[in-house]
């Protein structure tokens, strides 16, 4: 529930939206090239904890070669999770996106990019204004070359910074979608999410720590 306390601020025509869901007649922003659209055969699975997860959908959808994202809960110990149980804190499961992409048009490498530049990898009590188990960053990986590309990229970062890396490459855990209202809420609550973006000061970290690459896929690492 904690970030839709935001929309106690917000005008009452755009609480009237909130209230209608993803109910609008205004056209939805595009999602990416190849989102949407059936997954080849060689398709391949990744998740990744970023914080809030609705803010993790959109870099990665952006990418030709994905097919498809969708926000979730990673690890924890009660199957099938509610956002609510979620939230207490005391479910140990992370805020992730599930991510189906295509390694011959999108290699992992790719997807570690664009996951870094969207991430606090010096924060692991939260990310930006979200705070607490749940919001804690985190890759989780599915097989041992995914896990050595991950350690690869956060050894260079670790130099880069000059500081220690405090996102943790676990192994691969169970992944719960969260309730259909979080899925694409980018694009289905746009004004509601550009709200609570900007309150959390998302954006002004990250363009702190990555620059011109912040948000986006960026020169490799």
């Amino acid at each position: 529930m904690r970030r839709l306390l935001f929309a106690l601020a917000l005008p009452a025509v755009v609480l009237v939206t909130l209230a209608a869901g993803c109910g609008t007649s205004e056209p939805l922003p595009p999602a990416g090239p190849t989102v949407g659209t059936a997954a080849p055969s060689a398709a391949d699975t990744v998740v990744f904890a970023g914080g809030c997860f609705w803010c993790m959908e959109k870099p990665f959808e952006e990418l030709d070669g994905v097919y498809a994202v969708t926000s979730g809960f990673a690890g924890g110990t009660v199957p099938n999770p509610t956002y609510d149980q979620v939230t207490t804190k005391t479910t140990g499961h992370y805020e992730s996106v599930e991510v189906v992409f295509d390694p011959s048009v999108v290699p992992y490498d790719t997807l570690l990019q664009v996951y870094w530049h969207n991430v606090d990898p010096l924060d692991d009590g939260g990310q930006f204004c979200d705070r607490g188990s749940p919001y804690r960053p985190a890759i989780f990986a599915g097989t041992p070359e995914e896990r050595a590309a991950a350690e690869t990229t956060k050894a260079a970062l670790a130099e880069r910074f000059g500081e220690t890396i405090r996102v943790p490459v676990l192994d691969d855990a169970p992944f719960y979608a969260a309730e259909d209202y979080h899925q694409d809420f980018y694009r289905t609550n746009a004004a509601h999410y550009q709200r609570y973006r900007m309150g959390c000061r998302r954006d002004a970290r990250l363009e702190q720590l990555w620059g011109d690459a912040a948000g986006h896929l960026g020169p490799a690492l």
